[in-house]
């Protein structure tokens, strides 16, 4: 009578274990599949640009394949366990987890499902001022030991006269040259009330890494008939001013033309 009860215990026990087992292998399969999809939905809605550098984007769309190729068959495991009524083997316990099993796919599948419900924006003027856009320009990371463009200077963009400016400093070089740059405004508290410093978030891997550039912009008028955060194409010619102690390269409007913020609002 004991040995049958002791055989019952056994059953249920194992029972138990294979329910477990089998919503654990669920749990993984739906967890593998949200991100999966997070992935291809920021690269379909075009977002990924936001988040990485196009160099990368290739992995994260294979990445986003990868885990949905595993969602489907973890799928196909859990559905033919089921069907043949095969044992579930348990983790064994004698081995240390720092988290008990199926938390650790209970949160990332957490996280992922936070994701979907969100979509990327770009990083705007008030991060730009943390990181330290400078008035005074804000170089470039990357330290070029030359650098030569046979563009014409209104057709530089500011990422270019940044680096122009990173290798050949001198403000006055530049003098009377035309500029038509596109960023967004930042009213620099060190600038006088009619100026404004057109902006640019350059990345060079990943969304963490994204930096700020600008030139200060000397407008007719106060800076606060240009919302921080617009985006304006800046048309004028560039000259040398003493601002905020420094000697630097100005932009001169002669016209401010509001544009839409672009799908990928980052320079390279």
């Amino acid at each position: 009578m004991a040995s049958r009860r002791s055989d019952q215990t056994r059953k249920n026990d194992q029972t138990r274990k294979n329910r477990t087992g089998l919503w654990l292998i669920w749990l993984d399969a739906v967890m593998l599949l949200a991100w999966g999809g997070l992935m291809l939905r920021f690269w379909l809605t075009g977002r990924i640009n936001i988040l990485l550098h196009p160099d990368y984007v290739w992995l994260a769309i294979a990445a986003g394949f990868a885990l949905l190729g595993l969602g489907v068959a973890k799928l196909w495991e859990a559905l033919r366990l089921m069907r043949r009524g095969i044992a579930i083997t348990q983790p064994s316990e004698s081995h240390a987890n720092l988290l008990p099993p199926g938390w650790s796919s209970a949160l990332l599948l957490a996280i992922a499902l936070f994701g979907l419900q969100f979509t990327p924006r770009a990083f705007a003027s008030q991060v730009a001022i943390e990181r330290g856009v400078a008035d005074t320009l804000t170089l470039t990371r990357s330290q070029p030991q030359s650098f030569r463009t046979n563009t014409r200077p209104e057709d530089r963009s500011l990422i270019d006269w940044v680096r122009l400016l990173n290798v050949y400093p001198e403000p006055d070089a530049y003098t009377g040259q035309k500029a038509s740059v596109e960023g967004f405004v930042i009213h620099s508290p060190n600038l006088p009330s009619n100026y404004f410093t057109i902006t640019r978030f350059v990345i060079t891997c990943c969304a963490a890494d994204v930096y700020p550039v600008g030139l200060p912009v000397r407008i007719e008028g106060d800076r606060t008939a240009y919302e921080q955060d617009q985006w304006l194409r800046v048309e004028g010619d560039m000259a040398t001013e003493t601002l905020d102690g420094q000697r630097q390269l100005v932009i001169q409007a002669t016209s401010l033309t509001p544009i839409e913020e672009p799908q990928n609002p980052y320079d390279y």
